[in-house]
């Protein structure tokens, strides 16, 4: 079985055996195009391209012929938006989740257009991230790409098409587009008058369990498969994870922390937020994710390591080992809390719980006595601290959760993996596998190809944990501290705003 995961910074497919037993991992990583704080974007071929090589280097890796393949199935970013025209070639590149360029049209959806209705029916929260905005953006500032488009895509839509010559769409990510209605599953037609488009510019609904046949003898050979090879259309990635990371049973909340993050947990049925600050999106026919997404993740530690921390990263190199593993042994110098230092990690904006673009980091309570290895720490805990508060918004949905399951990049870090633990002041639990959205994928193709009757096998797949209880002491400061975080949040609200219009005039003037 081959699980392909498309992500926002690169590619991964992962070869299992049936039993869900790890073979092999490749991936390739491509660039997000950042020209401007408001645009983030892809090119979509070389994400096509990234797929073909990293199916090609995992059956390389594997050593296994085409007929020993049982599927290929896919996990995908979701929220992008590619206009496509007649011929099949696109008008312009991947826009991205990230991409803030119609952040005025999701105010003024919010606040003008009855929004929160069209939430309450679609499930995406309103916020540029969400493509509804997107098209709403392009029909007023890109108005001749607008005109010539025939259909209007995301990725992984875009990577079928160039393996099937067909347009589709599976339930989980038309359910993050905020144009599909969770109840009937079909396209909302206050949402595509909405957008200015017809239901004939999106591609056909399919359930999650699809199965494409017929793949392009050409792509197939570049792949090493067969073009009888099926391939499941799968779901996207943050819905699998929670399944990759066997979170799909009541009380089971599943934490992921890769270059962004999000908290998520399953229901059987589509619910969403009277006060409109989580998602809804597609599993299965029966099973629903509900949560928040988080912008800034691991990208903000990225960001420390590569503007706080140039002696750390040559230390790394001598000693060779991961800048990262550098520096967060250097956080563990410094006690819960960070002697009253507190991060807040919006750097990008921020979705949950603020669902606001122009929310911009900040450190507050530093002194003279602050050093290096506070301000590192406390990057780390303020992304565990505004991933709590997603969680608590989640409560009021759900109840307190039984447990969590994390997974993602920073389960690779002990002290960040404790820290979830000891804010979060619950059982964490993270498979030894961080590849959680293509074991999903996996495990939902087994569902799809007939192989096995029910999603619950991955209990048998996930292999060995960790697992981290809170310290009650840590708890305890954490706990004086998450209140203040909060309130700061919400107070700087106006201020938000006030000095991203300041920065977007910096950048028009040329600065």
């Amino acid at each position: 079985m081959i699980g392909v995961d498309i992500g926002t910074t690169s590619t991964k497919a992962v070869l299992f055996k049936d039993n869900g037993d790890f073979v092999a991992k490749a991936g390739e990583e491509y660039p997000l195009l950042t020209p401007t704080p408001s645009i983030a974007e892809q090119e979509p071929e070389q994400i096509f391209q990234a797929v073909i090589a990293s199916v090609k280097d995992v059956m390389l890796q594997g050593g296994i012929d085409a007929s020993e393949v049982m599927f290929v199935s896919f996990s995908s970013a979701m929220h992008s938006v590619i206009a496509m025209d007649k011929d099949g070639k696109a008008l312009t590149r991947c826009i991205t989740w990230a991409d803030n360029r119609s952040s005025d049209w999701a105010s003024r959806l919010k606040k003008e257009m009855n929004g929160h209705e069209l939430y309450l029916r679609t499930g995406t929260p309103i916020h540029p991230m969400s493509p509804i905005t997107k098209l709403m953006w392009l029909s007023q500032d890109e108005k001749e790409i607008f005109e010539r488009t025939e259909k209007f895509i995301s990725i992984k839509e875009y990577i079928f098409y160039k393996l099937f010559g067909k347009y589709v769409v599976d339930h989980s990510i038309a359910s993050a587009t905020g144009m599909m209605n969770l109840h009937s599953l079909r396209w909302d037609q206050e949402a595509l008058r909405i957008a200015g488009i017809q239901e004939s510019q999106l591609s056909e609904l399919v359930p999650t369990t699809h199965v494409m046949q017929g793949l392009n003898a050409g792509y197939a050979a570049a792949m090493l498969l067969s073009p009888s090879t099926p391939f499941v259309v799968g779901a996207s990635d943050g819905v699998l994870s929670n399944l990759g990371v066997d979170a799909i049973k009541p009380g089971v909340v599943a934490a992921t922390i890769g270059t962004s993050g999000a908290i998520r947990t399953v229901v059987d049925q589509p619910m969403t937020d009277p006060k409109g600050r989580i998602f809804c999106y597609a599993l299965t026919e029966n099973k629903w994710v509900i949560g928040g997404p988080v912008n800034n993740g691991g990208m903000i530690f990225r960001w420390v390591r590569d503007q706080l921390a140039a002696s750390e990263i040559e230390t790394a190199k001598r000693m060779g080992i991961s800048a990262y593993d550098v520096l967060t042994k250097i956080a563990e110098r410094v006690p819960p809390g960070s002697n009253g230092l507190l991060f807040h990690p919006f750097l990008t904006g921020e979705r949950a719980p603020l669902w606001d673009p122009n929310a911009r980091g900040s450190f507050f309570g530093l002194t003279l006595n602050h050093q290096k290895e506070h301000m590192i720490r406390s990057v780390l805990e303020g992304v565990i601290f505004n991933m709590y508060t997603v969680l608590l918004a989640m409560e009021e949905q759900v109840g307190r959760p039984s447990i969590i399951h994390a997974t993602g990049g920073f389960a690779r870090s002990p002290i960040w993996r404790q820290m979830m633990a000891d804010i979060f002041d619950q059982q964490v639990i993270v498979p030894e596998s961080y590849e959680s959205s293509c074991l999903g994928a996996v495990v939902l193709g087994l569902y799809a190809t007939g192989r096995s009757s029910s999603l619950d096998i991955v209990s048998q797949m996930v292999g060995g944990t960790f697992e981290h209880r809170p310290v009650e002491e840590n708890a305890a400061v954490y706990k004086k501290l998450l209140p203040i975080f909060i309130r700061i949040s919400r107070k700087l609200e106006e201020d938000y705003e006030a000095i991203a219009e300041f920065q977007r005039s910096q950048e028009q003037a040329g600065f």
